[in-house]
């Protein structure tokens, strides 16, 4: 560029060349700060204004014959079926997949201009048709961190600058989802049906207080869908069948495809002049004359999409079908009707805490029946006089097949709630972890383990003490390849269906709250029949009601070892408590360890270990509790320190000499259950700690392998030791075992 101005000398004045428009000579954009293309065709400007900073958006801009061709497409697609996306990331992908060949060869036919036309027609009708429409540019951005709404209109945040105004009005659509960013996607499974789950969190302000989402992409319907979905199951109700049927599933299957086809059809044929017309399209299509029909009462897929539904009501448990089945999830909670169903992922999803699903009941009529059928699939029938029950639905059962998981349920009718019926769902995960699960995601210590090891292998008092959802029962799991494979564990309660028992000699004995042979099973029904089977360890999940808690006084006067779970944050209150449920002050001593995990911002730990003393001890980490003319004195054993690091008594530098008395005391006990001396024990103790490091340098996460590696020690540590030294070799590590002669 050039000026032609006068100079002194007649010469001529240059233009100074360019330079980027944040540059403090740029003469000719003083305001802009950056300016980006987006996409082909989009560009973003962001500028300084006197009262901050402005975010400008240009897109394509369409000539006169590109607007009207542009209507055309977006009318004539306006009754098609489509899903926006709910997340930034979705809007890119779907952005840059563009339409598929099905649209593409509509658009071809409708559309007819320039090559460089097509491309701006094609993203104004992506943005309109299938994107988050004005929103879509904002979304395509990913320096915008998050978005707030005032008076004026919408407010972005960028990395570098904030705020910044854009020329949004303050109610756009979509507008809880151009910021929203995708932690996980994946499908679940149900019946053949592979249903899209995503979970994303929104960086919006003031939308929601809830940030964090969790999506299930069920299958769009139509105008009219309902009434069909709703008549198929009403007639598959009526069904009258002859002998039992075997597979209830295919059953339905079969019989609302039938049914679905057959009404499908019958509306396509009396809805004659639709039908007319489409078929004079579809006719001259064949001869390129017509654009081809694009109804979606005639897609192939809608006859799935509403056996889907089918299935998911008669079969599955409604609105709850997909986070019951879904591995990721540990807690499924609905409260009320019209309330958005809440769940709590797991730990290593990624984030921690509740979070809204975009399910909810929307009849009390249709909550009822869920309620009732899970109640129902366990056995109980809810009513009048009994309408709330705690129920867990079997993994095998069709409803939840293949999931592969525990649950167990909360439910309630209408008469005891006052928002309605409510349910709350509890999933034990299938695969059970590991000791060395739990070291690696710095749950506990690897000398907690080796101390654990040895109580259970001695068939002492092990409780695991908390509040629901900190990780007692996956604590309590974990350990249970520690009992010798030659023992017979015996677990009891409704809490004994979350127990794994890897054991060939295991049982496990449940109560059920309904009537049975016209009379209750309770808990001295279970613990005379544990008697008859002579157990080594008794594992009562779950000791807080009443029953459990006497069961647990039993269990503890037979001299069997006893491993089990129970609610309270720390030993004051669990004395307390089980006081109050009729334990025996003095049968209390005869416990062992009792484990106090934690859960804080998502992360589960072991908070605390105390074990009781017969001597009181000095220090911050001991005390004595008096109750009922009774004195119990305790002491901290291990304990996580402020820094997220563990600490052990035996061998802590804070202690003193007069306290290094800590170290003996634990194994005293342990010196009692074996008859061994306390310097025996000890040695066990450190070899047992070399094992449990290995086993953590070598990986061993899988719970049958290493209970079978646990096996193999017990049968011939000598031999076992000399195997693992060898595989060790040949992976180029060496191995420390502790093994003497002697062994």
């Amino acid at each position: 560029m050039s000026n032609r101005g006068g100079t002194e000398g007649g010469g001529r004045r240059s233009v100074p060349s360019p330079v980027p428009p944040d540059d403090t000579d740029a003469w000719y954009a003083p305001s802009v700060r950056e300016q980006d293309e987006l996409y082909p065709g989009v560009v973003v400007t962001i500028r300084s204004r006197e009262d901050g900073f402005g975010y400008e958006v240009r897109e394509p801009v369409l000539a006169a014959g590109e607007a009207e061709a542009l209507a055309t497409v977006e009318s004539y697609f306006e009754t098609a079926e489509r899903q926006r996306p709910r997340t930034r990331e979705g809007a890119v992908e779907r952005m840059e997949r563009g339409f598929d060949p099905k649209h593409q060869q509509v658009i071809d036919r409708l559309v007819d201009c320039s090559p460089a036309g097509r491309r701006r027609i094609e993203y104004h009708a992506l943005c309109s048709l299938a994107c988050l429409g004005e929103l879509t540019p904002y979304a395509l951005d990913d320096r915008i961190d998050v978005a707030d709404i005032d008076d004026d209109g919408v407010v972005v945040h960028t990395a570098d600058y904030a705020p910044a105004e854009t020329d949004l009005d303050t109610d756009p659509s979509y507008i809880d989802r151009f910021t929203s960013e995708r932690v996980e996607r994946h499908t679940v499974e149900f019946h053949e049906f592979e249903i899209p789950v995503v979970v994303y969190r929104e960086h919006l302000l003031g939308s929601d207080p809830f940030t964090t989402k969790y999506a299930v992409r069920e299958p769009s319907l139509l105008p009219g869908d309902e009434t069909l979905i709703k008549e198929c199951k009403e007639r598959i109700w009526e069904t009258n069948v002859d002998g039992l049927v075997e597979d209830r599933v295919e059953f339905v299957r079969e019989r609302a495809r039938s049914l679905l086809a057959r009404q499908l059809t019958v509306r396509n044929t009396t809805e004659w002049l639709d039908a007319a017309r489409y078929r004079l399209r579809a006719a001259l299509a064949e001869f390129d004359l017509a654009v081809p029909p694009v109804d979606s009462r005639f897609s192939d897929g809608r006859l799935d999409d509403l056996l889907y539904y089918v299935l998911r009501d008669l079969v599955g448990y409604g609105q709850l079908t997909v986070p019951i089945r879904d591995p990721t999830l540990e807690d499924i909670e609905a409260n009320r009707v019209g309330e958005r169903i809440k769940v709590l992922p797991r730990a290593d999803l990624g984030h921690d805490g509740r979070v809204p699903t975009n399910l909810q009941f929307d009849s009390e009529q249709g909550f009822v029946n869920v309620v009732t059928q899970l109640a129902t699939d366990d056995g109980t029938e809810l009513n009048a006089s009994n309408p709330s029950a705690k129920v867990n639905v079997d993994p095998d059962s069709e409803a939840v097949h293949d999931a592969d998981e525990t649950v167990r349920c909360a439910v309630a009718l209408p008469t005891i709630s006052e928002g309605g019926p409510h349910i709350s769902i509890r999933k034990q995960s299938a695969d059970a972890m590991t000791p060395v699960d739990l070291i690696e995601r710095d749950s506990l210590p690897t000398e907690l383990v080796a101390l654990l090891w040895l109580f259970y292998e001695s068939h002492g008092v092990v409780l695991f003490s908390g509040a629901t959802g900190v990780g007692k029962t996956t604590l309590m799991n974990a350990h249970m390849p520690f009992i010798p494979y030659r023992d017979r564990p015996i677990s009891m309660d409704e809490g004994s269906r979350e127990v794994r028992i890897p054991h060939e000699t295991g049982v496990s004995l449940t109560t059920r709250d309904h009537e049975r042979d016209h009379r209750r099973v309770t808990m001295a029904d279970l613990m005379t029949q544990c008697n008859y089977l002579n157990p080594d360890i008794e594992v009562i999940a779950e000791i807080n009601t009443p029953a459990s808690f006497e069961t647990f006084a039993e269990a503890l006067n037979t001299g069997h070892g006893v491993i089990g779970t129970t609610h309270a944050d720390d030993i004051e209150t669990l004395v307390n408590r089980s006081i109050e449920k009729g334990v025996p002050t003095y049968l209390l001593e005869e416990i062992d360890l009792v484990v106090f995990p934690r859960h804080i911002d998502g992360d589960r730990y072991v908070g605390e270990v105390v074990e009781f003393v017969d001597e009181p001890q000095s220090g911050d980490r001991a005390g004595t509790i008096r109750k009922d003319g009774t004195v119990l004195h305790y002491n901290t054993v291990c304990w996580r320190e402020s820094d997220g690091s563990y600490a052990v008594g035996y061998d802590h530098p804070s202690l003193g000499d007069e306290d290094r008395q800590v170290r003996t005391e634990v194994f005293e006990r342990l010196g009692r259950l074996r008859d061994e001396p306390v310097e025996t024990v000890e040695d066990r103790f450190h070899r047992r700690h070399r094992y449990v490091k290995y086993l953590v340098r070598e990986g061993c996460r899988d719970f049958d392998d290493l209970f079978g590696v646990l096996a193999d020690l017990q049968t011939n540590e000598a031999a076992t030791v000399e195997r693992l030294r060898r595989q060790a070799e040949a992976d180029g590590a060496g191995v420390e075992t502790g093994v003497s002669d002697d062994d």
